[in-house]
This record gives structure tokens, C-alpha cells and sequence, in this order.
């Protein structure tokens, strides 16, 4: 990631000065392996009801993984035709990098393995990918171009998202998939020409984040630029407005209401 990560410990501390009996979430931190597995695979079950929920499904498209805490060389994704809908933390499957299951009792979308084993195998801060094929998403795509800083949201991405252009058909080689990745770079997410958005994190709650306002911020383009000429907000301000918004700790922060409201609502997932 490009951006300047606030100190959490500095934030938990501000929020103290200002009333002591105040709650301010904060991520969690474990001792204990199978205790922080169980919370990352919860994540990550939250993560696709809450993509089923915002419409990101395709058929049997789309895929959001996150390492696993003992061996990082594995991860865990949902399993191959499984509604984003329905999903539980007992369903996903754990997968290396040459798509063998590990554990589970589905099959793998080789198009996840693929694309997700290449990304997590180029960038080892990467916890959790997400990527789909959302309707705005896919339709900005299609033009070839980057996010343009023409609201406050889009900031988040100034500089900070690949542009990935030699689309090559469903992602089925190993080869694309590292292409893919090289394109993705030290950045939190990036364009696939012709196919759509991926974006990554420290957590599964960033990358989700980072997908729902990239494509949102994509919709928001498309539509100014059909109304007319948009605006771009110059580029030392874009700077600023993302070291403030565009960070770890501001995209998992920024996922707690979608995550409270389906914890609330799915509280199968956990099961």
C-alpha cells in the first residue's frame, strides 16, 4: 500500500482523552492461531453475504480469500457455485497455490485460484483479495482508464490503483494470473480491462471495503462523465484526502456498519 497509516494506538488514546467510557472499535489482535482462523473465516463469510447483498454476484463468478493465519501460503475462498447469499464460515475451503483443496468439500474456482494465488504470492502483505464482477464495475472497466479524483470517495484510489489492459479471456492460466498481479503492483486495488475490479487489504473487512466504494466511485464517474465534463480535484488535495481515508485502519473502520448490519440480519454465517 502507498498510503501513511494512522497510529491505532494514538486513536484509541485521543478517543480516551475525550471520555474515557466512550467505545472505539479497533481491530483485534490473538494469542491463540485457531481462535484468530475462526475470526478471519467469519470475515470472510460476512464479506460475501454483504457482496450478495450489495449485487456483486455474477452466476458463479467472483471470488474473496484471505490467508490463513498458521500456514500463509494457503488460503481460504468460497467454495466453486456457492450463492454469496448463503455462505457460511463452514463452507469455505482452504487452497495452496496450485489449487489443490486442503480442507473443505467443494471444488475450487480455478479462475479464483488462479488470479487470488498469484496476487497473495506477489504480495505477502496481502492478508484478503476480493474481486467480482459488479455491474459499474465491469462497465468502467470496459474504457480502459483509471479512477479519476472527481469526488472524495474516488481519493481513496488517486494514485493508488492498477490499470491492468491485456485482457485475455477467463482467467484460466497461471500465466494471466501473474500478470494480473504484476499490474496490482504495491497497490490496494486495480482496473482488469474488459473484466473488472479487484482490490486487497490487511484484512478481509479493508478489501471488502476497498471493492464496495471502487465500485461505487465508478458508478459515480460514469455517471458524471455522461452528464457532462467532471471536475478533478487537484492533485495535492487528492493526496491529502487519501492519506486521510484511503489507509489500513480507515478502510477497516469504514466496513463496521456493513458488518454490523449482516451480523445482525445473517447471523447464520457463523455457523
Amino acid at each position: 500500500m502507498t498510503t501513511t497509516e494512522p497510529d491505532v494506538h494514538a486513536v484509541e488514546q485521543a478517543v480516551g482523552d475525550v471520555a474515557q467510557e466512550l467505545y472505539f472499535p479497533v481491530p483485534p489482535t490473538f494469542d491463540d492461531v485457531a481462535a484468530e482462523r475462526r475470526y478471519r473465516k467469519e470475515q470472510l463469510a460476512a464479506g460475501f453475504r454483504i457482496f450478495g447483498r450489495f449485487g456483486f454476484s455474477e452466476g458463479v463468478a467472483g471470488h474473496i480469500t484471505v490467508r490463513d493465519p498458521e500456514f500463509p501460503d494457503t488460503f481460504w475462498v468460497n467454495g466453486f457455485g456457492q450463492s454469496f447469499n448463503q455462505i457460511k464460515a463452514s463452507d469455505l475451503i482452504r487452497c495452496d497455490h496450485d489449487g489443490n483443496v486442503l480442507e473443505g468439500r467443494f471444488h475450487v474456482n480455478r479462475a479464483a485460484f488462479v488470479i487470488h494465488a498469484e496476487v497473495h504470492r506477489a504480495r505477502p502483505d496481502v492478508i484478503a483479495a476480493a474481486h467480482s464482477h459488479s455491474l459499474h464495475g465491469k462497465a468502467f472497466a470496459s474504457l480502459g482508464i483509471p479512477l479519476d479524483p472527481i469526488t472524495q470517495d474516488a481519493c481513496t484510489f488517486f494514485e493508488d490503483h492498477g490499470l491492468y489492459l491485456g485482457y485475455g479471456g477467463v482467467a484460466s492460466d497461471v500465466e494471466e494470473g501473474k500478470r494480473i498481479g504484476a499490474a496490482l503492483a504495491g497497490y490496494k486495488a486495480a482496473i482488469l480491462q474488459n473484466h473488472g475490479l479487484i482490490t486487497v487489504g490487511e484484512s478481509v473487512a479493508e478489501a471488502v471495503w476497498w471493492f464496495v466504494t471502487m465500485e461505487r466511485s465508478c458508478q459515480a464517474q460514469l455517471l458524471a462523465m455522461a452528464a457532462g465534463t467532471p471536475k478533478h480535484i487537484d492533485r495535492e488535495t487528492a493526496l491529502m484526502v487519501r492519506e486521510q481515508i484511503g489507509g489500513h485502519f480507515a478502510g477497516w473502520f469504514q466496513a463496521r456498519p456493513m458488518w454490523d448490519q449482516i451480523v445482525a440480519s445473517d447471523p447464520d454465517l457463523f455457523d
